[in-house]
């Protein structure tokens, strides 16, 4: 069973989704203004389009971030998404399993760049975060909080 107490809802991993111009060294840019500011990217995804390029990432201050980037003209939206932890890569299968058994549709989903105890993580943008979480708690697996991946 899952080793989370908190309900999910109580303090959701929060997602940025940031719109960086496409050009040679925004994205290093950003990277290295979180870093200065000692803001952790706990996982990162990047989709190249034509203009820009769509940067979705959680990190470990979310609040700090968000002034960061503010401050620093990176346009961003941000979301709720679910992060669920499991032991290796073996597990996937059954992490997916168990959302195709509620019957929740899965938008995207990207790796964690580092978990501690070198576990795996994934994070899931799905149609009902709360139904989700449920399953996967079910299933036996850790739905991880914004306080779980913070430093």
């Amino acid at each position: 069973m899952s080793d989370t107490a908190a309900p999910v809802a109580s303090e959701p991993v929060k997602q940025f989704s940031v719109f960086i111009e496409n050009r040679v060294g925004r994205l290093s840019d950003l990277v290295g203004l979180l870093a200065k500011h000692n803001v952790h990217i706990m996982a990162m995804t990047t989709i190249d389009q034509t203009d820009t390029a769509l940067d979705r990432i959680i990190v470990d201050d979310p609040d700090r971030a968000r002034e960061l980037m503010a401050a620093n003209n990176f346009f961003f939206t941000e979301c709720d998404v679910l992060a669920v932890e499991f032991s290796d890569e073996s597990k996937l299968q059954a992490v997916l399993a168990a959302l195709v058994t509620v019957e929740v549709n899965i938008h995207y989903t990207y790796a964690f760049l580092v978990r501690p105890k070198g576990r795996s993580a994934l994070a899931l943008s799905v149609e009902d975060n709360d139904l989700a979480a449920s399953a996967l708690n079910t299933c036996g697996f850790r739905v991880l909080s914004q306080r779980d991946i913070s430093r």
